[in-house]
């Protein structure tokens, strides 16, 4: 068993990736010369494999393993983890702006009694868009799943094997990495790192991947929208009573006949609409459910450097 293993899901990282090891392998022989690094190829468009090939030929440490297929940068962090068998394991991500160097801070932290450690970036150098949107995205969440969660932490942390272990307990398809961390509910700190520009290339998330990246957290975690629904059904039903009531003494007492056909028009058209959007919602749940059942494996590695 290797004292530390860093798990690294690679998706189109060809220009990163050496430099990557070269940083890694510095930071991570101040801890200990036994090490592993653990990196899981996602089918990106470039020659990202190649260079994993490359750098396991040159150290034996260096474990690569390639899908079958893109599935996702939390599926890769699952494939790893499945696969490492670090005491201590590392996860972060392959553009550089999680810094190797911040790795030491994080293991001797988690040498104070704590199984989870999480690297809270300050000042992240990300665009502002995506800052403001993640805040957002987070505190959304944390509100929906009742899961306090804290988005500067990222992925960027280190875990005991005992987390590691309990992690390979779950077998969900929808896969957020933090979010099952976080329930798992082992003794968890925090330490501040820097948080660096992406080394070379752009981000692969653009913004429509990451709408639905959040739809499908929320969704896995959280059943408050169909709580929500309820309530505002409810709540309509309620108002369209007090109404009818109020329409019934007013024609009762000062003889006002009913009318108001656009009126009548329009909240029909809006009741429609909000019946359809919650029958959308129960749809969604419905359709996780069955992709739920079908109990397929959450990855298919095709080939690995060993």
């Amino acid at each position: 068993m290797a004292v530390i293993s860093v798990v690294i899901p690679v998706y189109s990282a060809e220009d990163c990736l050496r430099e990557l090891y070269t940083r890694l392998q510095a930071a991570l022989s101040t801890v200990s010369e036994d090490f592993e690094i653990i990196l899981v190829e996602d089918c990106g468009k470039d020659g990202s494999w190649e260079v994993i090939n490359q750098l396991a030929a040159l150290d034996p440490r260096v474990k690569g393993y390639q899908f079958s297929r893109n599935f996702g940068q939390h599926y890769g962090i699952s494939a790893g983890l499945d696969l490492c068998d670090g005491e201590w394991v590392v996860i972060m991500d392959c553009d550089l702006q999680d810094r190797p160097e911040e790795i030491p801070k994080l293991y001797a932290k988690a040498l104070q009694g704590f199984d989870v450690v999480l690297a809270n970036r300050g000042m992240r150098k990300d665009p502002l868009l995506k800052r403001m949107t993640s805040k957002l995205f987070y505190r959304l969440f944390s509100w929906l799943a009742d899961m306090p969660y804290d988005g500067n932490a990222g992925n960027f942390r280190i875990v005991s094997r005992k987390v590691v272990e309990q992690y390979r307990l779950f077998k969900e398809q929808l896969r957020f990495f933090g979010g099952i961390i976080n329930w798992l509910g082992f003794p968890t700190t925090e330490v501040s790192v820097a948080h660096d520009e992406r080394f070379a290339g752009e981000s692969s998330y653009n913004y429509r991947k990451l709408v639905k990246l959040a739809i499908d957290t929320i969704i896995a975690y959280s059943d408050k929208p169909l709580r929500l629904a309820i309530r505002l059904g409810f709540l309509l039903a309620s108002f369209s009573v007090c109404f009818g009531v109020f329409i019934i003494y007013r024609a009762l007492r000062f003889g006002v006949p009913v009318m108001g056909w656009s009126s009548l028009m329009v909240s029909i058209y809006f009741l429609g609409g909000v019946i359809i959007a919650i029958l959308g919602v129960i749809g969604i749940y419905l359709g996780k459910t069955f992709d739920e059942s079908k109990r397929r494996p959450l990855y298919v590695i095709r080939r690995n450097t060993l």
